[in-house]
């Protein structure tokens, strides 16, 4: 394209939304449990906000409490 020509490039595409994926009750439970034994051992509310928002992240992916768990913990 030259300098001062009057054609506009092309604009980028939107950035596409991921499809959501629910999370079963059970793993609701499941993880509802994980977090009431970690808040019990002392982690501060904040700290349980963001192990429990990547957490969800994680078992929408289809991993189970524990190999989420472990995952963050690498």
């Amino acid at each position: 394209m030259e300098y001062g020509s009057d054609t506009e490039p092309s604009p980028e595409p939107a950035p596409t939304k991921r499809a959501s994926v629910k999370m079963t009750d059970k793993q609701k439970a499941d993880l509802t449990k994980h977090m009431a034994k970690l808040q019990k051992n002392g982690m501060s509310p904040s700290e349980a906000k963001s192990h429990r928002m990547k957490m969800m992240g994680r078992m929408r992916k289809g991993m189970s409490v524990g190999k989420a768990h472990k995952d963050i913990q690498k």
